[in-house]
Protein backbone atom coordinates (compact mmCIF):
# COMPACT_ATOMS: atom_id res chain seq x y z
CA UNK A 1 0.00 0.00 0.00
CA UNK A 2 1.19 3.48 -0.79
CA UNK A 3 0.94 6.28 1.73
CA UNK A 4 1.45 9.98 1.18
CA UNK A 5 5.05 10.46 2.27
CA UNK A 6 8.13 11.81 0.53
CA UNK A 7 11.49 10.14 0.12
CA UNK A 8 14.56 11.99 1.46
CA UNK A 9 15.80 14.81 -0.76
CA UNK A 10 19.05 12.90 -1.15
CA UNK A 11 17.15 10.18 -3.05
CA UNK A 12 17.37 6.42 -3.00
CA UNK A 13 20.49 4.27 -3.12
CA UNK A 14 21.52 0.88 -4.47
CA UNK A 15 24.46 -0.36 -2.38
CA UNK A 16 27.09 -2.82 -3.60
CA UNK A 17 29.26 -4.22 -0.80
CA UNK A 18 32.06 -6.61 -1.83
CA UNK A 19 35.81 -6.96 -1.31
CA UNK A 20 36.11 -8.71 -4.70
CA UNK A 21 37.22 -5.70 -6.78
CA UNK A 22 36.30 -7.24 -10.15
CA UNK A 23 32.77 -8.22 -9.08
CA UNK A 24 32.18 -4.89 -7.35
CA UNK A 25 33.44 -2.79 -10.27
CA UNK A 26 31.52 -4.70 -12.96
CA UNK A 27 28.30 -4.58 -10.92
CA UNK A 28 28.61 -0.87 -10.11
CA UNK A 29 29.33 -0.03 -13.76
CA UNK A 30 26.21 -1.91 -14.93
CA UNK A 31 24.03 -0.37 -12.23
CA UNK A 32 25.23 3.17 -12.96
CA UNK A 33 24.69 2.76 -16.68
CA UNK A 34 21.13 1.44 -16.32
CA UNK A 35 19.83 3.00 -13.08
CA UNK A 36 22.11 5.99 -12.44
CA UNK A 37 19.48 8.61 -13.33
CA UNK A 38 16.99 7.32 -10.74
CA UNK A 39 19.20 5.91 -7.98
CA UNK A 40 22.51 6.66 -6.32
CA UNK A 41 24.89 3.74 -6.76
CA UNK A 42 26.99 3.42 -3.59
CA UNK A 43 29.91 0.92 -3.54
CA UNK A 44 32.04 -0.22 -0.61
CA UNK A 45 34.39 -3.02 0.38
CA UNK A 46 32.78 -3.42 3.81
CA UNK A 47 30.11 -1.99 6.16
CA UNK A 48 32.30 0.89 7.38
CA UNK A 49 33.11 2.02 3.84
CA UNK A 50 29.45 1.75 2.83
CA UNK A 51 28.22 3.85 5.77
CA UNK A 52 30.88 6.52 5.10
CA UNK A 53 29.88 6.66 1.42
CA UNK A 54 26.17 6.89 2.31
CA UNK A 55 26.89 9.69 4.80
CA UNK A 56 28.88 11.59 2.16
CA UNK A 57 25.93 11.20 -0.23
CA UNK A 58 23.52 12.79 2.27
CA UNK A 59 22.15 9.56 3.78
CA UNK A 60 19.85 8.46 0.95
CA UNK A 61 17.21 5.80 1.57
CA UNK A 62 18.72 2.37 0.83
CA UNK A 63 16.47 0.30 -1.45
CA UNK A 64 18.72 -2.66 -2.25
CA UNK A 65 21.82 -4.14 -0.61
CA UNK A 66 23.81 -6.28 -3.06
CA UNK A 67 26.43 -8.22 -1.10
CA UNK A 68 29.21 -10.21 -2.73
CA UNK A 69 29.57 -13.88 -1.76
CA UNK A 70 32.28 -16.22 -3.01
CA UNK A 71 36.06 -16.75 -2.92
CA UNK A 72 36.79 -13.04 -2.56
CA UNK A 73 34.03 -12.60 0.06
CA UNK A 74 33.77 -15.84 2.08
CA UNK A 75 32.08 -13.94 4.94
CA UNK A 76 29.77 -12.08 2.52
CA UNK A 77 26.55 -13.16 4.25
CA UNK A 78 27.79 -11.82 7.61
CA UNK A 79 28.80 -8.52 5.96
CA UNK A 80 25.39 -8.29 4.27
CA UNK A 81 23.65 -9.02 7.58
CA UNK A 82 25.61 -6.22 9.29
CA UNK A 83 24.65 -3.75 6.55
CA UNK A 84 21.03 -4.94 6.62
CA UNK A 85 20.70 -4.35 10.36
CA UNK A 86 21.49 -0.67 9.69
CA UNK A 87 18.98 -0.53 6.79
CA UNK A 88 16.23 -3.06 7.61
CA UNK A 89 13.85 -1.66 4.97
CA UNK A 90 16.22 -2.59 2.13
CA UNK A 91 15.97 -5.81 0.13
CA UNK A 92 19.03 -7.96 0.97
CA UNK A 93 20.43 -9.70 -2.11
CA UNK A 94 23.44 -12.05 -2.37
CA UNK A 95 25.62 -11.34 -5.41
CA UNK A 96 27.42 -14.42 -6.73
CA UNK A 97 29.51 -15.36 -9.76
CA UNK A 98 27.89 -17.73 -12.24
CA UNK A 99 29.27 -21.22 -11.71
CA UNK A 100 30.27 -20.66 -8.07
CA UNK A 101 28.03 -23.51 -6.95
CA UNK A 102 29.64 -23.76 -3.51
CA UNK A 103 27.60 -20.71 -2.47
CA UNK A 104 24.29 -22.48 -3.06
CA UNK A 105 23.85 -24.14 0.34
CA UNK A 106 24.65 -21.08 2.52
CA UNK A 107 22.40 -18.92 0.34
CA UNK A 108 19.43 -21.27 0.54
CA UNK A 109 19.89 -21.67 4.31
CA UNK A 110 20.02 -17.87 4.73
CA UNK A 111 16.84 -17.44 2.66
CA UNK A 112 15.10 -20.19 4.65
CA UNK A 113 15.79 -18.52 8.00
CA UNK A 114 14.83 -15.07 6.72
CA UNK A 115 18.32 -13.52 6.74
CA UNK A 116 18.37 -12.97 2.98
CA UNK A 117 15.63 -11.95 0.54
CA UNK A 118 17.07 -12.99 -2.83
CA UNK A 119 20.17 -13.88 -4.80
CA UNK A 120 21.37 -12.79 -8.26
CA UNK A 121 24.25 -13.66 -10.55
CA UNK A 122 26.74 -10.81 -10.91
CA UNK A 123 26.73 -9.30 -14.42
CA UNK A 124 28.93 -11.15 -16.93
CA UNK A 125 29.54 -8.05 -19.04
CA UNK A 126 27.80 -5.07 -20.56
CA UNK A 127 23.99 -5.15 -20.90
CA UNK A 128 23.61 -8.47 -19.07
CA UNK A 129 19.84 -8.61 -19.36
CA UNK A 130 19.41 -11.58 -17.01
CA UNK A 131 21.12 -9.53 -14.30
CA UNK A 132 18.96 -6.49 -15.06
CA UNK A 133 15.75 -8.53 -15.02
CA UNK A 134 16.68 -9.75 -11.53
CA UNK A 135 17.52 -6.21 -10.36
CA UNK A 136 14.24 -4.86 -11.76
CA UNK A 137 12.29 -7.57 -9.92
CA UNK A 138 14.08 -6.64 -6.69
CA UNK A 139 13.34 -2.94 -7.21
CA UNK A 140 9.70 -3.78 -7.96
CA UNK A 141 9.50 -5.77 -4.71
CA UNK A 142 11.09 -2.90 -2.78
CA UNK A 143 8.83 -0.25 -4.27
CA UNK A 144 5.73 -2.33 -3.54
CA UNK A 145 6.75 -2.26 0.16
CA UNK A 146 7.28 1.48 0.09
CA UNK A 147 5.26 4.59 0.51
CA UNK A 148 4.89 7.23 -2.18
CA UNK A 149 4.54 6.99 -5.94
CA UNK A 150 1.46 7.37 -8.12
CA UNK A 151 -1.82 7.24 -6.21
CA UNK A 152 -4.55 5.99 -8.55
CA UNK A 153 -6.98 6.17 -5.62
CA UNK A 154 -6.91 8.31 -2.50
CA UNK A 155 -8.79 7.48 0.68
CA UNK A 156 -9.40 10.00 3.46
CA UNK A 157 -10.62 8.42 6.68
CA UNK A 158 -9.92 7.17 10.18
CA UNK A 159 -7.16 4.52 10.17
CA UNK A 160 -9.05 2.25 12.59
CA UNK A 161 -12.48 2.62 10.97
CA UNK A 162 -13.44 -0.93 9.81
CA UNK A 163 -14.96 0.44 6.59
CA UNK A 164 -11.78 2.35 5.69
CA UNK A 165 -9.69 -0.70 6.59
CA UNK A 166 -11.88 -2.95 4.39
CA UNK A 167 -11.52 -0.59 1.42
CA UNK A 168 -7.75 -0.31 1.89
CA UNK A 169 -7.39 -4.08 2.08
CA UNK A 170 -9.54 -4.69 -1.03
CA UNK A 171 -7.67 -2.10 -3.11
CA UNK A 172 -4.24 -3.23 -1.88
CA UNK A 173 -5.06 -6.86 -2.70
CA UNK A 174 -6.13 -5.82 -6.20
CA UNK A 175 -2.75 -4.03 -6.61
CA UNK A 176 -4.30 -0.59 -7.04
CA UNK A 177 -1.78 2.18 -6.09
CA UNK A 178 -3.34 3.76 -3.04
CA UNK A 179 -2.75 6.85 -0.93
CA UNK A 180 -4.31 6.84 2.56
CA UNK A 181 -4.73 10.11 4.47
CA UNK A 182 -5.81 10.35 8.10
CA UNK A 183 -8.91 12.56 8.18
CA UNK A 184 -7.50 14.61 11.07
CA UNK A 185 -4.02 15.09 9.58
CA UNK A 186 -2.95 18.26 7.72
CA UNK A 187 -2.70 16.19 4.49
CA UNK A 188 -6.17 14.75 4.92
CA UNK A 189 -7.76 18.09 5.83
CA UNK A 190 -6.01 19.78 2.91
CA UNK A 191 -7.31 17.13 0.52
CA UNK A 192 -10.90 17.50 1.83
CA UNK A 193 -10.61 21.30 1.47
CA UNK A 194 -9.37 20.93 -2.12
CA UNK A 195 -12.40 18.73 -2.84
CA UNK A 196 -14.72 21.32 -1.26
CA UNK A 197 -15.93 18.86 1.38
CA UNK A 198 -16.59 20.42 4.80
CA UNK A 199 -18.41 17.64 6.69
CA UNK A 200 -18.11 14.55 4.50
CA UNK A 201 -19.25 11.06 5.34
CA UNK A 202 -16.03 9.13 5.86
CA UNK A 203 -14.24 7.38 4.33
CA UNK A 204 -13.96 9.54 1.22
CA UNK A 205 -12.67 7.72 -1.88
CA UNK A 206 -11.18 9.74 -4.74
CA UNK A 207 -10.83 7.84 -8.04
CA UNK A 208 -8.06 9.63 -9.96
CA UNK A 209 -7.23 7.29 -12.86
CA UNK A 210 -10.30 8.11 -14.96
CA UNK A 211 -10.55 11.19 -17.24
CA UNK A 212 -13.18 12.60 -14.87
CA UNK A 213 -12.16 12.44 -11.18
CA UNK A 214 -14.84 10.70 -9.09
CA UNK A 215 -15.40 11.46 -5.40
CA UNK A 216 -17.37 8.96 -3.28
CA UNK A 217 -18.45 9.37 0.36
CA UNK A 218 -18.67 6.24 2.55
CA UNK A 219 -19.18 4.12 -0.59
CA UNK A 220 -20.42 0.54 -0.74
CA UNK A 221 -18.36 -2.07 -2.59
CA UNK A 222 -20.88 -1.83 -5.45
CA UNK A 223 -20.41 1.94 -5.74
CA UNK A 224 -16.62 1.52 -5.79
CA UNK A 225 -16.90 -1.16 -8.49
CA UNK A 226 -19.16 1.06 -10.60
CA UNK A 227 -16.78 4.02 -10.23
CA UNK A 228 -13.90 1.80 -11.34
CA UNK A 229 -15.84 0.55 -14.37
CA UNK A 230 -15.70 -3.05 -13.10
CA UNK A 231 -19.31 -3.77 -14.01
CA UNK A 232 -19.90 -5.26 -17.43
CA UNK A 233 -23.63 -5.64 -17.98
CA UNK A 234 -24.53 -9.33 -17.73
CA UNK A 235 -26.57 -10.89 -20.53
CA UNK A 236 -29.38 -12.85 -18.81
CA UNK A 237 -30.13 -14.80 -22.01
CA UNK A 238 -26.57 -15.96 -22.72
CA UNK A 239 -25.72 -19.56 -21.86
CA UNK A 240 -21.98 -19.72 -21.14
CA UNK A 241 -19.89 -22.86 -21.47
CA UNK A 242 -18.72 -22.40 -17.87
CA UNK A 243 -19.35 -20.01 -15.01
CA UNK A 244 -16.58 -19.95 -12.41
CA UNK A 245 -17.74 -18.75 -9.00
CA UNK A 246 -14.82 -17.32 -7.00
CA UNK A 247 -11.49 -15.86 -8.12
CA UNK A 248 -8.99 -17.35 -5.70
CA UNK A 249 -6.22 -19.63 -7.02
CA UNK A 250 -8.66 -22.46 -7.85
CA UNK A 251 -11.10 -20.19 -9.69
CA UNK A 252 -8.33 -18.34 -11.52
CA UNK A 253 -6.72 -21.67 -12.47
CA UNK A 254 -10.07 -22.81 -13.90
CA UNK A 255 -10.71 -19.61 -15.85
CA UNK A 256 -7.19 -19.41 -17.32
CA UNK A 257 -7.39 -22.97 -18.66
CA UNK A 258 -11.06 -22.74 -19.71
CA UNK A 259 -10.62 -19.49 -21.64
CA UNK A 260 -7.29 -20.54 -23.14
CA UNK A 261 -8.98 -23.69 -24.49
CA UNK A 262 -11.71 -21.70 -26.21
CA UNK A 263 -14.54 -22.04 -23.71
CA UNK A 264 -16.94 -19.11 -23.21
CA UNK A 265 -15.99 -18.32 -19.59
CA UNK A 266 -17.56 -15.96 -17.06
CA UNK A 267 -16.00 -15.49 -13.62
CA UNK A 268 -17.95 -14.08 -10.67
CA UNK A 269 -16.10 -12.73 -7.60
CA UNK A 270 -17.57 -10.98 -4.55
CA UNK A 271 -14.32 -9.46 -3.26
CA UNK A 272 -10.76 -9.20 -4.57
CA UNK A 273 -8.93 -11.59 -6.88
CA UNK A 274 -6.70 -14.02 -5.03
CA UNK A 275 -8.91 -15.15 -2.17
CA UNK A 276 -6.97 -16.08 0.95
CA UNK A 277 -3.78 -16.49 -1.09
CA UNK A 278 -4.09 -12.85 -2.14
CA UNK A 279 -3.53 -11.84 1.48
CA UNK A 280 -0.36 -13.94 1.85
CA UNK A 281 2.69 -11.69 1.98
CA UNK A 282 5.13 -14.21 0.49
CA UNK A 283 4.39 -17.66 -0.94
CA UNK A 284 7.78 -19.37 -0.92
CA UNK A 285 6.86 -22.87 -2.08
CA UNK A 286 4.95 -22.12 -5.31
CA UNK A 287 6.53 -23.88 -8.28
CA UNK A 288 8.67 -21.67 -10.52
CA UNK A 289 9.28 -18.82 -8.07
CA UNK A 290 12.59 -19.73 -6.39
CA UNK A 291 12.73 -16.52 -4.35
CA UNK A 292 9.01 -16.45 -3.55
CA UNK A 293 6.08 -14.44 -4.85
CA UNK A 294 3.56 -12.29 -2.98
CA UNK A 295 0.01 -13.61 -3.03
CA UNK A 296 -1.37 -10.41 -4.53
CA UNK A 297 1.21 -10.44 -7.36
CA UNK A 298 0.49 -14.07 -8.22
CA UNK A 299 -3.28 -13.47 -8.16
CA UNK A 300 -3.11 -10.29 -10.22
CA UNK A 301 -0.87 -11.94 -12.83
CA UNK A 302 -3.36 -14.84 -13.07
CA UNK A 303 -6.23 -12.36 -13.43
CA UNK A 304 -4.44 -10.58 -16.28
CA UNK A 305 -3.72 -13.95 -17.90
CA UNK A 306 -7.36 -15.07 -17.72
CA UNK A 307 -8.54 -11.68 -19.01
CA UNK A 308 -6.07 -11.86 -21.93
CA UNK A 309 -7.49 -15.26 -22.92
CA UNK A 310 -11.00 -13.83 -22.96
CA UNK A 311 -12.51 -14.58 -19.54
CA UNK A 312 -15.21 -12.07 -18.66
CA UNK A 313 -15.20 -10.94 -15.03
CA UNK A 314 -18.00 -9.71 -12.81
CA UNK A 315 -16.69 -8.22 -9.55
CA UNK A 316 -18.46 -7.28 -6.32
CA UNK A 317 -21.31 -9.71 -7.02
CA UNK A 318 -22.08 -12.53 -4.60
CA UNK A 319 -23.59 -15.83 -5.71
CA UNK A 320 -26.82 -16.38 -3.77
CA UNK A 321 -28.30 -19.62 -5.18
CA UNK A 322 -27.94 -22.35 -7.82
CA UNK A 323 -30.74 -24.00 -9.79
CA UNK A 324 -30.50 -26.60 -12.54
CA UNK A 325 -33.15 -27.25 -15.21
CA UNK A 326 -32.78 -29.27 -18.43
CA UNK A 327 -29.00 -29.43 -18.06
CA UNK A 328 -28.63 -25.63 -17.76
CA UNK A 329 -27.37 -24.23 -14.46
CA UNK A 330 -28.64 -20.84 -13.28
CA UNK A 331 -26.55 -18.94 -10.73
CA UNK A 332 -28.48 -16.11 -9.04
CA UNK A 333 -26.41 -13.15 -7.84
CA UNK A 334 -26.89 -10.84 -4.89
CA UNK A 335 -28.00 -7.90 -7.02
CA UNK A 336 -30.89 -9.91 -8.53
CA UNK A 337 -29.22 -10.79 -11.82
CA UNK A 338 -28.95 -14.39 -13.07
CA UNK A 339 -26.23 -16.02 -15.20
CA UNK A 340 -26.63 -19.29 -17.10
CA UNK A 341 -24.09 -21.94 -18.03
CA UNK A 342 -23.79 -25.53 -19.23
CA UNK A 343 -21.23 -26.18 -16.46
CA UNK A 344 -20.28 -24.48 -13.19
CA UNK A 345 -17.02 -24.54 -11.24
CA UNK A 346 -17.58 -23.63 -7.58
CA UNK A 347 -14.37 -22.14 -6.19
CA UNK A 348 -15.73 -19.91 -3.45
CA UNK A 349 -13.05 -21.06 -1.01
CA UNK A 350 -13.23 -20.65 2.72
CA UNK A 351 -13.35 -17.74 5.17
CA UNK A 352 -11.26 -17.31 8.30
CA UNK A 353 -12.88 -18.68 11.42
CA UNK A 354 -13.74 -15.97 13.97
CA UNK A 355 -11.92 -16.04 17.29
CA UNK A 356 -15.15 -16.39 19.29
CA UNK A 357 -14.33 -13.88 22.06
CA UNK A 358 -17.31 -11.47 22.17
CA UNK A 359 -15.37 -8.50 23.58
CA UNK A 360 -12.91 -8.68 20.66
CA UNK A 361 -15.53 -8.52 17.89
CA UNK A 362 -15.90 -4.74 18.20
CA UNK A 363 -12.15 -4.37 17.60
CA UNK A 364 -12.24 -6.06 14.16
CA UNK A 365 -10.19 -3.82 11.89
CA UNK A 366 -9.04 -1.80 14.92
CA UNK A 367 -6.36 -4.08 16.30
CA UNK A 368 -8.00 -7.45 15.56
CA UNK A 369 -7.33 -8.52 11.97
CA UNK A 370 -8.49 -11.70 10.25
CA UNK A 371 -6.11 -13.14 7.71
CA UNK A 372 -2.70 -11.67 6.94
CA UNK A 373 -4.01 -8.14 6.35
CA UNK A 374 -0.88 -7.11 4.48
CA UNK A 375 -1.95 -3.49 4.18
CA UNK A 376 -1.88 -3.19 7.98
CA UNK A 377 1.69 -4.45 8.46
CA UNK A 378 3.46 -1.04 8.25
CA UNK A 379 1.12 0.31 10.95
CA UNK A 380 2.49 -2.33 13.35
CA UNK A 381 5.87 -0.57 13.59
CA UNK A 382 7.03 -0.47 17.23
CA UNK A 383 4.11 -2.62 18.42
CA UNK A 384 3.82 -6.10 19.89
CA UNK A 385 1.77 -8.31 17.58
CA UNK A 386 0.13 -11.63 18.44
CA UNK A 387 -0.56 -14.03 15.57
CA UNK A 388 -3.10 -16.74 16.42
CA UNK A 389 -2.88 -20.00 14.49
CA UNK A 390 -0.68 -22.97 13.72
CA UNK A 391 -0.92 -23.30 9.93
CA UNK A 392 1.27 -22.02 7.10
CA UNK A 393 -0.76 -18.82 6.70
CA UNK A 394 -0.18 -17.92 10.36
CA UNK A 395 3.54 -18.69 10.00
CA UNK A 396 3.87 -16.55 6.86
CA UNK A 397 2.04 -13.69 8.55
CA UNK A 398 4.37 -13.86 11.56
CA UNK A 399 7.43 -13.72 9.28
CA UNK A 400 6.08 -10.74 7.34
CA UNK A 401 4.89 -8.83 10.41
CA UNK A 402 8.31 -9.29 12.06
CA UNK A 403 9.72 -6.89 9.45
CA UNK A 404 7.67 -4.09 10.98
CA UNK A 405 6.60 -5.01 14.51
CA UNK A 406 8.93 -4.74 17.49
CA UNK A 407 7.95 -8.25 18.54
CA UNK A 408 5.73 -11.00 17.11
CA UNK A 409 4.35 -13.81 19.26
CA UNK A 410 2.78 -16.81 17.55
CA UNK A 411 0.06 -18.33 19.76
CA UNK A 412 -0.55 -22.06 19.17
CA UNK A 413 -3.15 -24.25 20.92
CA UNK A 414 -1.30 -27.50 20.17
CA UNK A 415 1.93 -28.58 21.92
CA UNK A 416 3.75 -28.62 18.55
CA UNK A 417 3.66 -27.12 15.02
CA UNK A 418 5.00 -30.16 13.16
CA UNK A 419 1.57 -31.53 12.14
CA UNK A 420 0.16 -28.24 10.90
CA UNK A 421 3.02 -26.18 9.41
CA UNK A 422 5.66 -26.74 6.70
CA UNK A 423 9.10 -27.58 8.04
CA UNK A 424 10.87 -24.72 6.22
CA UNK A 425 8.49 -22.21 7.80
CA UNK A 426 8.99 -23.60 11.32
CA UNK A 427 12.78 -23.28 10.89
CA UNK A 428 12.38 -19.71 9.64
CA UNK A 429 10.22 -18.72 12.63
CA UNK A 430 12.60 -20.28 15.15
CA UNK A 431 15.53 -18.40 13.59
CA UNK A 432 13.89 -14.95 13.57
CA UNK A 433 15.02 -12.93 16.61
CA UNK A 434 11.81 -10.88 16.85
CA UNK A 435 9.50 -13.91 16.74
CA UNK A 436 8.51 -15.98 19.77
CA UNK A 437 6.34 -19.12 19.64
CA UNK A 438 4.09 -19.97 22.60
CA UNK A 439 2.38 -23.36 22.74
CA UNK A 440 -0.77 -24.49 24.59
CA UNK A 441 -2.19 -20.98 24.88
CA UNK A 442 -5.36 -19.26 23.68
CA UNK A 443 -6.78 -15.73 23.58
CA UNK A 444 -9.38 -15.28 26.31
CA UNK A 445 -10.09 -11.55 26.09
CA UNK A 446 -8.76 -8.10 25.41
CA UNK A 447 -9.55 -4.43 25.68
CA UNK A 448 -8.72 -0.87 24.78
CA UNK A 449 -10.33 2.48 24.13
CA UNK A 450 -10.43 3.30 20.39
CA UNK A 451 -8.12 0.46 19.37
CA UNK A 452 -7.25 -2.92 20.87
CA UNK A 453 -4.47 -2.25 23.39
CA UNK A 454 -4.19 -5.38 25.52
CA UNK A 455 -4.80 -9.09 24.98
CA UNK A 456 -5.70 -11.63 27.70
CA UNK A 457 -3.95 -14.98 27.22
CA UNK A 458 -4.89 -18.23 28.95
CA UNK A 459 -2.48 -21.09 29.57
CA UNK A 460 -4.43 -24.21 28.52
CA UNK A 461 -2.58 -26.47 30.99
CA UNK A 462 -2.75 -24.36 34.15
CA UNK A 463 -5.67 -22.03 33.39
CA UNK A 464 -3.54 -19.05 34.44
CA UNK A 465 -4.33 -15.80 32.61
CA UNK A 466 -2.03 -12.88 31.76
CA UNK A 467 -2.82 -9.50 30.22
CA UNK A 468 -0.26 -8.19 27.75
CA UNK A 469 -0.12 -5.19 25.40
CA UNK A 470 -0.46 -5.95 21.69
CA UNK A 471 -2.59 -6.32 18.58
CA UNK A 472 -4.02 -9.49 17.09
CA UNK A 473 -3.88 -11.22 13.69
CA UNK A 474 -6.14 -14.28 13.67
CA UNK A 475 -5.70 -17.30 11.37
CA UNK A 476 -7.37 -20.28 13.08
CA UNK A 477 -8.77 -22.33 10.25
CA UNK A 478 -11.45 -21.77 7.72
CA UNK A 479 -15.16 -22.19 7.10
CA UNK A 480 -16.23 -22.99 3.54
CA UNK A 481 -18.30 -20.37 1.72
CA UNK A 482 -21.15 -22.73 0.85
CA UNK A 483 -24.17 -21.31 2.70
CA UNK A 484 -25.66 -20.36 -0.66
CA UNK A 485 -25.57 -24.04 -1.68
CA UNK A 486 -27.25 -25.48 1.46
CA UNK A 487 -29.74 -28.14 0.39
CA UNK A 488 -28.68 -27.81 -3.27
CA UNK A 489 -25.35 -29.66 -3.24
CA UNK A 490 -24.23 -32.43 -0.87
CA UNK A 491 -21.97 -31.13 1.90
CA UNK A 492 -20.28 -32.63 4.96
CA UNK A 493 -21.20 -31.51 8.47
CA UNK A 494 -18.67 -28.68 8.31
CA UNK A 495 -20.12 -27.37 5.06
CA UNK A 496 -17.42 -28.54 2.64
CA UNK A 497 -18.71 -29.78 -0.74
CA UNK A 498 -18.55 -33.52 -1.39
CA UNK A 499 -17.13 -34.56 -4.75
CA UNK A 500 -16.31 -37.72 -6.69
CA UNK A 501 -16.08 -40.96 -4.75
CA UNK A 502 -17.14 -39.25 -1.49
CA UNK A 503 -20.66 -38.99 -2.98
CA UNK A 504 -21.07 -42.74 -3.56
CA UNK A 505 -18.70 -44.28 -1.04
CA UNK A 506 -21.35 -45.07 1.57
CA UNK A 507 -20.71 -41.81 3.41
CA UNK A 508 -21.98 -41.62 6.99
CA UNK A 509 -24.87 -39.64 8.38
CA UNK A 510 -22.86 -36.43 8.46
CA UNK A 511 -23.70 -35.83 4.79
CA UNK A 512 -26.29 -33.10 4.24
CA UNK A 513 -28.00 -32.61 0.88
CA UNK A 514 -29.08 -34.62 -2.15
CA UNK A 515 -27.60 -37.94 -3.26
CA UNK A 516 -25.78 -38.50 -6.56
CA UNK A 517 -28.62 -38.98 -9.12
CA UNK A 518 -27.05 -40.86 -12.06
CA UNK A 519 -25.98 -44.44 -12.73
CA UNK A 520 -22.55 -43.35 -13.96
CA UNK A 521 -20.03 -42.54 -11.24
CA UNK A 522 -19.39 -38.86 -10.54
CA UNK A 523 -16.18 -37.42 -11.95
CA UNK A 524 -13.31 -36.71 -9.57
CA UNK A 525 -14.29 -33.11 -8.75
CA UNK A 526 -17.99 -33.37 -9.62
CA UNK A 527 -20.54 -32.39 -6.96
CA UNK A 528 -23.94 -34.02 -6.37
CA UNK A 529 -25.32 -32.05 -9.36
CA UNK A 530 -23.90 -33.42 -12.64
CA UNK A 531 -22.00 -30.70 -14.51
CA UNK A 532 -21.27 -28.68 -11.34
CA UNK A 533 -17.69 -29.10 -10.16
CA UNK A 534 -15.84 -27.91 -7.03
CA UNK A 535 -12.18 -26.90 -6.79
CA UNK A 536 -9.91 -25.62 -4.04
CA UNK A 537 -10.59 -25.03 -0.35
CA UNK A 538 -14.39 -25.25 -0.73
CA UNK A 539 -14.11 -29.00 -1.41
CA UNK A 540 -13.91 -31.70 1.24
CA UNK A 541 -10.44 -33.24 1.34
CA UNK A 542 -8.69 -30.43 -0.54
CA UNK A 543 -5.03 -29.75 0.21
CA UNK A 544 -4.66 -26.21 1.54
CA UNK A 545 -1.93 -25.21 -0.91
CA UNK A 546 -2.01 -22.64 -3.71
CA UNK A 547 -0.47 -25.08 -6.20
CA UNK A 548 -3.09 -27.73 -5.36
CA UNK A 549 -5.92 -25.22 -5.79
CA UNK A 550 -4.59 -24.09 -9.18
CA UNK A 551 -4.20 -27.74 -10.17
CA UNK A 552 -7.76 -28.55 -9.14
CA UNK A 553 -9.00 -25.57 -11.14
CA UNK A 554 -7.13 -26.85 -14.19
CA UNK A 555 -8.38 -30.42 -13.65
CA UNK A 556 -11.95 -29.16 -13.31
CA UNK A 557 -11.67 -27.71 -16.84
CA UNK A 558 -10.70 -31.15 -18.23
CA UNK A 559 -13.85 -32.53 -16.58
CA UNK A 560 -15.88 -29.58 -17.94
CA UNK A 561 -14.75 -30.49 -21.49
CA UNK A 562 -15.84 -34.11 -20.96
CA UNK A 563 -19.24 -32.99 -19.64
CA UNK A 564 -19.79 -30.58 -22.54
CA UNK A 565 -18.86 -33.36 -24.98
CA UNK A 566 -21.41 -35.69 -23.36
CA UNK A 567 -24.09 -32.97 -23.62
CA UNK A 568 -23.28 -32.50 -27.31
CA UNK A 569 -23.43 -36.26 -27.91
CA UNK A 570 -26.83 -36.48 -26.21
CA UNK A 571 -28.40 -33.87 -28.47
Amino acid sequence: MHHAQDQPASGTALVVVARDDGMRTTTVTELERRYGSDYRIVPGAGPGEVEAALSAAGDPLVAVLLGGLGEGDPDGLDVLRTCHSAHPGAVAVALIRWGDFGTARPIFEAITVGQLDRWVYAPQGRADEEFHRSVTEVLDEWSSRQDGGFEAVRIVGDRWDPHAQHLRDQLTRNRIPLGFYEAGSPGGQGLLADLGLERPRLPVVVVRFKPEQTVLQAPSDLEVAEAFGLFDPLDPDAVHDVVVVGAGPAGLGASVYAASEGLDTLQVECEAVGGQAGTSSLIRNYLGFPTGVSGSRLAFSAYQQAWAFGTRFSFMRTASSLRTEDGVHRVSLGDGSVVQARTVVVATGAAWRRIGVPELESFTGRGVFYGAAVSEAPAMAGRHVFVVGGGNSAGQAAVYLSRYAEKVTLLVRRPSLTETMSDYLIRELVALPRVEIRYRVQVAGGGGSDVLETVVLRDLDTGAETEEPGMLFVMIGSEPRTDWLAGTLARDRWGFLLTGAALTGGADGDVVGPAWPLERAPALLETSTPGVFAAGDVRQGSVKRVASAVGEGALAVTLVHAHLASLAAAR
